[in-house]
């Protein structure tokens, strides 16, 4: 293929794909009909004649629009396809005297967007008769006429055209005049003299005739008084006149002034003006002074109405003489008719979801102007997400720009404006309200990333723990928000069984009474779902902290309570005072300052003999034993706690002063006299007690002989450990709160020569007042615990009393 074939075809294709992307206008339809058609007849069919079938018409909302008028002319019968007349027609108000009466309408398609003009060619029917501006013509004519003489009739008025206007005159048998015709200028012609003393005056019937079917008339009397002699009749300066004048011109204002002349003189020549036949419309809008012959405007005028004006004007000499001229007035339109906005076509509510480009509504912008004052511009609002495109003719589409979200907006009053280009221009706007519908794009947010709540143990089961709020933005149904518990489990149970969440409200209840020494806090999850389709959530977590309640007193290890093995502390009798003799243990399964134990001395044999370390439980002599002390010495000591209220706990303290169990001489009723059924028993502890103490101590002594050998001494420290497996059941050391410590220890120093023992017990590091910020603590990696590996509180009871044991010699 050539080059210029191939540019030939690159035209071509250019060409369609330009009229592929044009808005779709199908063809022009012409129908003709006559005039004065009853309402609802039928003018043709539309629906056959583009290829339509009838559920096409009704799903595109088919519509006709006239444009120019408020008339409504003619419709669409959806059942049945025809374009009907929807009021009487009138050709000659629409189109007067104009040869051809077209009117033009638009045939709206929708969805997609589609057009079909249409011409309504309005036939003329002979409905309207000739008529005469006057029902009798006064002639003044003198005798002194001769023969030939010619006097003009106004012409007939026939509203309809063609062959239905007035086609002949015909006047009526007489002995003096005839008719004669010439392009429509009607005149009667002397044909025989008139002789004033024959006949003054004489009636002549002129009718005129037009060419219908039945043919119509209308008639004048032409009344003639013979007079003497006027034999000239007034004369125009021109023929036509011509004036051009514009639109909206106030009334008073001079169009022109007509003149005309008669050579007669006097009377005869005193020439009057007045308009020929003109309508009652025009006859209100115009007026001519009956002397000068000036035309000035008494009405509106207006030029979307009418665009011209054609006006007979006749002059009048004294004696009836007339003739006639046409005056022409041309209006000028000037820019007074401001746009005017129609929506066609309007989807309301519009989903958020809509994509950018979609078309929601059809405008349609009119200016009864013409040229460019008809031209229009069209435009919305800025910062709206919305635009005109131009479409059809003055057809705008209304299409987003961007994505809507009803959250940020839920309604839009979209201003539309329309201005022509007129000087000076005019504009109008019209508001359209549309709404955005909601669809379910938000899921539920909760108010904070996640919620705290704080619980007593021992709290009743229902009571309300928190609540947790979340929002949704959409509506309706899409912003409801639904609360519920995920699964899952604390402590091996479903979370269900400790928590409960009310659905509507967010709030959060207990199943359940909560036990601080079975767990301290645990975690779940909530989740917010909206109600919309699909629903969406989102979750959040809400962490409980259970707080202790002083729910457990005091339980005391050691010395074991009462009714449980008989247990003896020995005391030397050479201690001074200060000395460390016992050790009172106790733990508290609460925490915090709810396990801050303190110890009470509440009865004692000898109530100045000895002391207990508030916080520590050490007995300790408070003077040097003398030996008038009862060798018997029983205390009460009771254990407290910290909590509110105080629970407490008490336990029986047996001391036995003597330096050697031969002092001794009986151990029956060491304690009460209810025991003395025990006393062999009690021996035989005893006995097995020094027996131990013996092999332990010399065991010792091999020892630090042994480690004498690389330190010059050996320090002893041991915390009172109590093993956890014999705790009791419901003890919990949570985070180191607890009562019982690891790190509780006492300083013992094996020494050699020891004025009273081979044991000499200083006190702890415990002082006898609690801190006021923390717990009683001590680094467990300070000293060596000499209770590690005792398995039962007994054993460690054994302990103790074989440490104090010791201080006797063999």
């Amino acid at each position: 293929m050539g080059d210029k074939g191939f540019s030939t075809l690159f035209r071509i294709i250019c060409f369609v794909s330009f009229m592929a992307t044009m808005p779709l206008v199908r063809g022009d339809l012409s129908y003709s009909f006559p005039e004065e058609m009853k309402p609802g007849s039928v003018i043709g069919n539309v629906a056959k004649d583009l290829g339509l079938n009838l559920r096409t018409l009704t799903s595109r909302k088919a519509r006709v629009d006239i444009e120019g008028t408020r008339k409504r002319y003619c419709d669409i019968n959806m059942n049945t396809g025809d374009l009907i007349t929807a009021e009487r027609i009138d050709r000659e108000s629409l189109c007067g005297k104009k040869p051809s009466c077209v009117v033009k309408i638009d045939l709206v398609l929708e969805n997609p967007l589609e057009l079909h003009r249409i011409s309504l060619h309005v036939q003329d029917v002979n409905d309207n008769s000739p008529k005469f501006k006057k029902n009798l013509i006064e002639m003044e004519i003198r005798e002194s006429a001769v023969r030939g003489n010619r006097f003009s009739i106004e012409e007939a008025h026939d509203a309809d055209i063609g062959q239905n206007d007035v086609q002949r005159y015909v006047l009526a048998k007489n002995n003096n005049f005839i008719l004669a015709v010439d392009n429509k200028r009607v005149q009667i012609v002397l044909e025989n003299s008139l002789d004033r003393e024959k006949q003054k005056e004489m009636n002549l019937l002129l009718s005129a005739l037009d060419g219908g079917s039945p043919q119509k008339s209308g008639t004048v009397v032409i009344h003639v008084t013979v007079l003497d002699a006027n034999d000239n009749a007034p004369v125009f300066t021109q023929a036509v006149y011509k004036a051009s004048l514009p639109e909206n011109s106030p009334p008073g204002t001079t169009v022109m002034t007509v003149s005309a002349t008669d050579a007669d003189e006097g009377v005869n020549g005193d020439v009057t003006y007045d308009f020929g036949h003109v309508s009652e419309e025009n006859l209100n809008i115009f007026s001519i002074d009956p002397k000068t012959g000036e035309i000035k405007i008494t009405g509106v005028i207006d030029f979307e109405e009418t665009t011209s004006f054609e006006i007979s004007v006749e002059a009048k000499d004294g004696l009836g003489l007339t003739s006639y001229a046409k005056v022409l007035i041309d209006i000028i339109d000037v820019n007074d008719n401001a746009p005017a906005i129609y929506v066609k076509s309007l989807t309301n509510p519009v989903p958020e979801n809509v994509s950018p480009d979609t078309e929601v509504g059809i405008i349609n912008v009119q200016d009864r102007d013409s040229e460019k004052n008809g031209q229009v511009r069209c435009s919305v609002r800025q910062n709206m997400p919305f635009k005109l495109v131009p479409s059809i003719k003055n057809y705008y589409s209304l299409v987003t720009t961007g994505q809507l979200d009803r959250e940020l907006v839920s309604d839009y009053n979209i201003t539309i404006t329309a201005t022509d280009e007129g000087s000076p221009p005019l504009s109008s706007s019209k508001t359209v309200q549309l709404s955005v519908a909601d669809i379910n794009d938000n899921p539920p947010v909760f108010e904070k990333q996640s919620y705290s709540a704080h619980v007593s143990e021992n709290n009743k089961p229902g009571s309300t723990l928190c609540s947790v709020s979340a929002r949704d933005p959409d509506w309706r149904q899409n912003g409801t928000v639904i609360y519920s518990l995920l699964p899952g489990e604390v402590n091996g149970a479903s979370v269900s069984s400790y928590l409960s969440v009310n659905g509507d409200t967010g709030v959060i209840h207990a199943v359940r009474s909560f036990d601080y020494e079975q767990f301290r806090s645990f975690k779940v999850h909530v989740m917010a779902r909206d109600n919309g389709s699909p629903p969406l959530s989102s979750n959040v977590t809400v962490s409980v902290f259970i707080s202790d309640v002083n729910d457990n007193s005091p339980q005391i290890l050691y010395p074991a309570p009462e009714g449980s093995s008989f247990m003896t502390e020995l005391v030397p009798k050479a201690a001074h005072g200060g000395s460390l003799v016992s050790k009172v243990i106790a733990v508290d399964a609460d925490s915090g300052q709810n396990a801050w134990l303190s110890y009470h001395i509440v009865k004692a044999t000898d109530p100045g003999l000895f002391t207990i370390g508030l916080h520590s439980g050490e007995i300790r002599t408070q003077r040097d034993i003398s030996e008038s002390d009862s060798m018997k010495q029983n205390l009460i000591v009771a254990v407290k706690d910290n909590g509110q209220p105080s629970l407490s706990a008490t336990c029986a303290m047996y001391l036995l002063i003597s330096d050697n169990l031969a002092e001794v001489p009986e151990l029956k009723d060491i304690s009460y006299d209810e025991k003395n059924s025990k006393l062999t028993s009690y021996l035989i502890i005893a006995l097995v007690s020094v027996s131990t103490f013996f092999l332990t101590f010399i065991i010792i002594i091999l020892g630090v002989r042994f480690c004498r050998r690389r330190k010059p001494r050996l320090l002893f420290d041991g915390a009172v450990a109590i093993p956890g497996a014999y705790l009791p059941p419901n003890y919990a050391d949570v985070d180191g709160t607890g009562t019982l410590r690891s790190a509780y220890n006492y300083d013992a120093y094996l020494t050699t020569g020891s004025r009273t023992s081979d044991f000499k017990f200083v006190s702890s590091y415990n002082d006898n007042t609690l801190p006021a910020d923390q717990t009683l603590k001590k680094s467990p990696t300070e000293f060596m615990d000499p209770f590690e590996g005792l398995e039962t509180p007994e054993e460690v009871r054994f302990l103790m009393h074989d440490l104090v044991c010791s201080r006797f010699k063999t």
